[in-house]
């Protein structure tokens, strides 16, 4: 962005005339009974005082934002970033062909399409459409979004559609026959409904989905699992296992090897606490496992297994965070042949595991950076080679071929482009597919690695993006992101629209590696849960102040950004520290803490947050709730909230009554809520640079 922008910057009596718009349109409601809460009504997702609202919200901030002078050039950079012909087509090998969904300005909802291996390892595959996300939304009225597909294992000859109206997480599902490329007249089908289906055999379906009344959870999903078979009426199939309406929901999963698949019933209780049952020839045999750890794959007979918590099994003791494996068949009799196959350290963690045919791949990370191994079974032990991956980057797994052991990963770095490669996990031998070509010159920036002390003395590393020739002089214009939860670790990754949009503007990128991620394993996620909380908290302010120590910024010039968990962290932000931000951009978050768990799935994540009607649980809740902490007279950082109206998973109420209070107390708001897209915000390439556009406007605004 040019220096004149800022020296045009909006004048005092604009920005004043602006306020005192958004104002009005924040304190206009419908007349409502008296609560304690005079912004319930914004909960109604779909009424219409509710979208009116949000429309004068919407109308308000892109009038301002996309009038900016640089807004346009970003929303086009951004666009042709998401649309480009040269970005990778990610495989997923499904016998022998690879199956892949696309979008581009030519296919706004996407295409699901497939080719064979050889035409996609030549550099140039010829792709078959199977089916046209556009033209399918056109004959049947609806904005489809694609949401994935279960296949028939292993010929993959059907599947299993789930199609999103608008982006939420529930889904209908319609049956598609691979050969004949259409969907199956009346074959397997079911209404709009969050939950999943998988093949048990070609006519045999086990469902979890909306059955009717008495039976979903608290959380939205279901409670049940049911076997289905072809021909027969969905009410009518047997129930296979009920969980409990507390529980979170029971899910059906089966695992797949070259020899054979194998069912899994799960009944997840909390978060983090389920029981596991193997399905076998009709049967349901609980599995002698403790309750937080979970059953990730399969090699040959054996499952893979991850803990979060110590287990000492027998004479065995296998650390927290550990991967091993049991012997099936013992399992299922209640007997435990158990091996180790990897432990992380103090400065490691097990970030992901993948089989490939009979190996194992593990996916650890060191000091937030992937290291790939290849694991093999031998003589009742198992063995670890290193992969030779390209170093001090990401590492990502994509499917492999569960007979040859072949598969895909990208690895990607900050400013380093993402790279495919095809692998085999038997000989090691492997070569590089495709790269994305650079959207921005990589070689102008460089990425440090930082330690911030956090208050209870706790070391929290964070990576720094910016210029060779940075300034050490406070007045780099810099935004963290940060998400500190649900055990998801934060890893380096291609900046490619925020390379363009942020650093090129004379930006600074922070990724932060907060406990209650993922980065240190289990310990790290557990050191930031229900009243450990405040860690997240404080990690990310450490941070924030370690930045500033070091001169990169100031207050004046720091923003922050984060979405879902993460917008809560930003809530949190706002409210406890809002003399240390000078913006925030606030996405898809739960803000108030007292109802979360009554707003769509939010019931679900109580083993993360703690449950509110609980006393003793809501004392440290409120503590910092945001919606709950806003103080009149208090000078707060300017923040834009996003969301989504189709978002079903966190309730666009939050982001909606934050907004509307904010604006009543006479705060600088922004609020923009696309009217599809589900959680992630967009349903389409260009939903998503308006989207990125908007916010990328709206920090260079606030911090230049």
């Amino acid at each position: 962005m040019s220096n004149s922008f800022f020296r045009r910057k909006i004048s005092r009596h604009m920005k004043q005339n602006i306020l005192i718009v958004i104002l009005l349109l924040m304190s206009t409601k419908p007349t409502v009974a008296q609560t304690d809460d005079p912004y319930l009504w914004l909960e109604d997702i779909d009424g219409k005082p509710s979208m009116d609202w949000v429309n004068l919200q919407n109308t308000a901030t892109t009038d301002l934002l996309c009038s900016q002078p640089e807004y346009q050039e970003i929303y086009r950079n951004c666009l042709e970033i998401y649309d480009s012909a040269d970005r990778i087509a990610r495989p997923g090998i499904r016998g022998e062909f690879i199956y892949n969904f696309w979008k581009d300005k030519d296919h706004q909802r996407g295409v699901w399409r497939r080719t064979s291996r050889q035409s996609y390892l030549g550099g140039n595959p010829e792709w078959e459409t199977l089916i046209d996300m556009d033209e399918l939304s056109r004959k049947d009225g609806v904005n489809w979004d694609y949401h994935g597909v279960f296949g028939l294992f292993p010929s993959y000859s059907r599947f299993l559609i789930q199609l999103s109206r608008g982006g939420g997480d529930a889904t209908v599902l319609r049956e598609y026959d691979a050969a004949k490329k259409t969907f199956v007249e009346e074959g397997f089908s079911l209404p709009e409904s969050k939950g999943d289906a998988t093949y048990l055999d070609e006519n045999t379906l086990l469902v979890s989905r909306n059955f009717g009344e008495g039976t979903l959870t608290s959380s939205g999903y279901s409670r049940q699992v049911r076997r289905w078979r072809r021909g027969t009426d969905i009410k009518d199939a047997p129930v296979i296992h009920e969980g409990a309406v507390t529980d979170v929901g029971v899910w059906a999963e089966s695992f797949k090897t070259a020899e054979r698949a194998f069912p899994v019933i799960i009944q997840e209780h909390t978060a983090y606490s389920r029981t596991t049952y193997g399905y076998e020839q009709g049967d349901l045999i609980k599995l002698n496992i403790p309750d937080d750890a979970y059953i990730t794959d399969f090699v040959k007979s054996r499952a893979i297994i991850r803990l979060r918590s110590d287990w000492k099994a027998g004479r065995q003791i296998f650390r927290q965070g550990s991967v091993i494996s049991a012997d099936y068949p013992a399992l299922l009799k209640g007997k435990r042949d158990l091996k180790l196959i990897a432990c992380p350290d103090d400065s490691s963690s097990v970030e992901d595991v993948m089989a490939a045919g009979d190996k194992l791949l593990v996916k650890m990370l060191r000091n937030v950076r992937s290291v790939l191994y290849s694991c093999a079974y031998r003589n009742g032990r198992w063995t670890k080679t290193k992969v030779n991956t390209p170093e001090y980057g990401s590492i990502q797994l994509a499917p492999a071929d569960l007979s040859s052991g072949q598969y895909f990963y990208y690895y990607e770095d900050f400013v380093t482009p993402s790279a495919l490669y095809y692998a085999d996990a038997g000989s090691g031998a492997q070569r590089m597919v495709k790269s994305m070509p650079a959207y921005f010159d990589g070689s102008r920036y460089r990425a440090w690695q930082y330690l911030a002390r956090s208050k209870d003395g706790t070391m929290v590393p964070y990576f720094v993006v910016g210029p060779e020739s940075m300034r050490y002089d406070g007045s780099n214009p810099t935004f963290i992101y940060a998400y500190g939860g649900f055990e998801q670790a934060m890893l380096p990754y291609y900046l490619e629209d925020w390379g363009k949009g942020w650093l090129e503007k004379g930006g600074v990128f922070v990724l932060a590696n907060i406990r209650g991620g993922g980065e240190f394993g289990p310990r790290w996620h557990q050191a930031g849960l229900k009243e450990k909380r405040q860690n997240v908290f404080d990690d990310f302010y450490a941070v924030s102040e370690d930045l500033i120590t070091r001169k990169i910024t100031t207050s004046r010039h720091l923003g922050i950004m984060g979405g879902s968990n993460g917008g809560l962290l930003m809530g949190v932000a706002l409210t406890q520290r809002p003399e240390l931000y000078r913006a925030v951009v606030c996405g898809a978050p739960l803000l108030d803490m007292q109802r979360y768990n009554k707003l769509l799935a939010g019931a679900s994540w109580m083993g993360e947050y703690g449950d509110p009607d609980i006393p003793e649980e809501w004392d440290y809740l409120k503590k910092y709730s945001p919606y709950h902490n806003l103080k009149s007279g208090v000078k707060y950082p300017e923040v834009l909230f996003t969301t989504s109206t189709r978002d079903d998973r966190v309730h666009p109420g939050h982001a909606r009554k934050m907004a509307a209070r904010m604006g009543q107390m006479g705060c600088r708001v922004f609020y923009y809520e696309n009217t599809e897209g589900g959680h992630g915000g967009a349903s389409t390439n260009a939903q998503m640079a308006k989207r990125a556009a908007l916010e990328y406007t709206f920090l260079l605004m606030n911090l230049r």
